[in-house]
């Protein structure tokens, strides 16, 4: 019975080659990103109110949404990769590239012109009025220079996706490491005013924010350039904009699904948060303190549900026996849940002192050292769902990974957080409790589409493009 669900050392040594780099840059990425909300965190509950409105909730919904928009070319890319097809691969980085680019400057316009109503919509819970004033105030000073650096982003995400989906995930990795640094050093001098730099407060934290997305960038597309023997499919990639029509359409039926899937599931999540809020103007910072530690936490199993994407994509492609898909994929996603399990157990254990670093008030912190124990218990859970979702998204069956995703946040999440917010009395540790829980209807909705194998579908290969 344990060996469905458990490797040999060499099916670990496969599985790590591809997460273990995936695993680090988002490691240090979000061990950096805990810094700078713990910098940010001295200032005050405002500034920390304010930065956690504009990253939880507007630059979330753009992040997701630029993964969102690759993702459908990506199904392609792994199976490309599996068929040897490096024209193909050429064809998919050019759709990221446009795709991505168009949809940053026009998210870029949308959060200048509608920066005050956007983050008001967090500040109708009970509390100090100028407290809400002051968290708008640093909110849209963070957000209009945050703003400058969504192109670079979009630009590294494309070419960032297609590197882990042809096997080069060390130099996306080696990049982040590099630009998280960049940032870190450049948060501590510029939001308290280090080494004759002014202190910038907020503006300082996202400045160095920008100046890091434009270092990654360039590393990125220096190095794809500069090995075209790794990356064939780099070549002839500005010559022109031409993509086959039918792999064009194939990319928009299968992709388009997914972007609406990331957009409609952030849009969902921020509605969530917003519900949330009117709880009350401590909730803001507590969910800010309590996301931070977890999202340290999740790196693991998030990265695994990643490569579980890039493993059963190329498998398709090669064309491999749907028994042996079955049974990486069962594995795979034992390790992912199990690796929810040990961190969950991490995070609990910290959750009393981890709010203790920031300069909050006691109430703050109570409510998140709860909020964080919450998450922690019910880990396991977002640790199984995440190689299900990305299993279901390598085979191209986006209609179903939209309607299992997004699904369960407008029909469930969404619905239940709205009406326990609006229409009882209870607090936000039981709303925010009961809605999380709604997370084990989703594994099992998951279970029973795996295991039913109508994933499992060729995309390229002979005879298509």
């Amino acid at each position: 019975m344990l060996k469905r669900y458990v490797g040999d050392r060499s099916f670990y040594i496969r599985i790590f080659a591809v997460a273990l780099p995936i695993i680090i840059q988002n490691a240090i990425t979000n061990f950096v990103a805990l810094l700078d909300n713990i910098m940010v965190g001295q200032l005050a509950t405002a500034q920390i109110s304010g930065v956690t409105i504009v990253n939880n909730n507007l630059m979330f919904i753009f992040n997701i949404c630029m993964f969102g928009a690759a993702a459908g070319a990506g199904i392609f890319t792994t199976q490309f990769r599996g068929s040897g097809n490096n024209e193909g691969i050429c064809y998919t980085l050019r759709f990221k590239l446009i795709l991505c680019g168009i949809l940053s400057l026009i998210a870029g316009f949308a959060f200048y012109f509608l920066a005050d109503p956007l983050i008001n919509l967090y500040l109708t819970g009970d509390g100090d009025p100028q407290m809400a004033a002051d968290t708008l105030l640093a909110g849209r000073e963070y957000l209009f220079m945050m703003i400058w650096g969504m192109l670079p982003f979009a630009i590294t995400n494309a070419y960032a996706g297609t590197l882990r989906e042809c096997g080069k995930p060390t130099v996306p990795m080696v990049a982040g490491i590099i630009a998280t640094f960049v940032n870190l050093v450049l948060n501590y001098t510029l939001i308290f005013g280090h080494f004759g730099a002014p202190a910038m407060g907020v503006r300082g934290a996202a400045l160095a924010t920008v100046i890091s997305r434009y270092v990654e960038m360039v590393i990125v597309i220096l190095w794809t350039h500069t090995h075209t023997e790794a990356c064939p499919y780099a070549k002839g990639l500005f010559k022109s904009v031409y993509i086959p029509r039918d792999l064009l359409g194939s990319i928009i039926v299968k992709g388009m699904p997914l972007l609406l899937n990331e957009f409609m599931w952030t849009i969902g999540m921020a509605l969530v948060n917003q519900c949330y809020s009117t709880c009350g103007l401590d909730v803001v910072p507590a969910m800010s303190i309590s996301s931070t530690i977890y999202n340290l936490a999740a790196v693991v199993f998030r990265s695994l549900g990643n490569t579980v994407g890039i493993f059963m994509g190329q498998m398709l492609g090669a064309r491999r026996p749907a028994e042996e898909l079955m049974d990486t994929n069962r594995k795979m996603t034992a390790l992912a849940a199990f690796s929810g399990v040990v961190f969950g157990a991490i995070v609990a254990s910290l959750s009393g002192a981890f709010p203790m670093l920031y300069n909050t008030t006691e109430q703050v912190r109570h409510l998140a050292t709860n909020t964080i124990l919450i998450s922690a218990v019910l880990m396991p859970l977002q640790a199984y769902s995440f190689p299900v979702y990305f299993t279901l998204r390598a085979g191209g069956k986006t209609v179903m990974t939209t309607l299992f995703d997004c699904g369960s946040i407008w029909f469930l999440y969404l619905p239940i957080s709205f009406v326990l917010s609006r229409f009882t009395g209870l607090p936000f540790l039981a709303i925010y409790t009961v809605c999380n829980c709604t997370d084990l209807i989703k594994c099992i909705v998951g279970t029973i589409l795996i295991r039913s194998g109508s994933w499992i579908q060729h995309l390229t290969g002979p005879g298509k493009e």
